[in-house]
């Protein structure tokens, strides 16, 4: 049988209803001799539906690479703000310490005699204005640095000015005042 030749069960559908049988026809295509048929317009559509959803994935994945982009550029910025933040922040904070490293004694005296008294004159007693306490009927005050030896003792070499952003304490460990940026004084405790 020839390339050509067809068996007639296999032509199917090719009767015509008078029961004869005609010959159908097989064509092979050999490449490079055989031209194309023209896609039908279903393929076409198929094709071009392929084609659209081929760029529209692209598109998409083009726009995700794009946001990813960003939202690392926006990371690492957001990064460098944050070693920044904490590198002022230390500054600050060792800035704080040097100025706040400033430490007081108070000692707690007889303002008219200025001998050393015990502190809890002081630290009990009701505070009058001007950095005076009254206890028992008597008015004391905080002596500020200088030398001052046991209580009877007098002071010398400090002051009754409540020294500002010093820490100060008395020798009993009360703390008066803490130093620093902002400090304030806790009572009224000088002048």
């Amino acid at each position: 049988m020839g390339p050509e030749e067809q068996h007639p069960e296999t032509a199917g559908g090719n009767d015509s209803g008078s029961g004869a049988v005609r010959p159908g026809r097989i064509r092979r295509q050999e490449p490079g001799e055989t031209t194309p048929r023209q896609p039908t317009v279903a393929e076409a559509r198929a094709r071009d539906k392929a084609r659209r959803a081929r760029e529209e994935q692209e598109r998409l994945a083009a726009e995700q690479a794009e946001k990813d982009e960003a939202r690392r550029r926006t990371r690492r910025k957001a990064m460098i703000g944050t070693v920044a933040v904490v590198g002022v922040v230390g500054l600050v904070a060792l800035g704080y310490s040097a100025l706040s490293s400033d430490e007081v004694r108070a000692t707690c005296i007889d303002p008219d005699t200025e001998v050393v008294v015990d502190d809890s004159y002081c630290t009990s007693g009701s505070p009058s204005g001007g950095g005076m306490f009254i206890y028992a009927g008597s008015s004391y005050r905080y002596y500020y640095g200088g030398t001052a030896g046991p209580v009877g003792t007098k002071v010398s070499g400090g002051t009754v000015v409540t020294p500002k952003g010093a820490t100060i304490t008395t020798k009993s460990g009360t703390t008066v005042q803490r130093g620093g940026f902002g400090s304030k004084i806790s009572g009224s405790t000088g002048s």
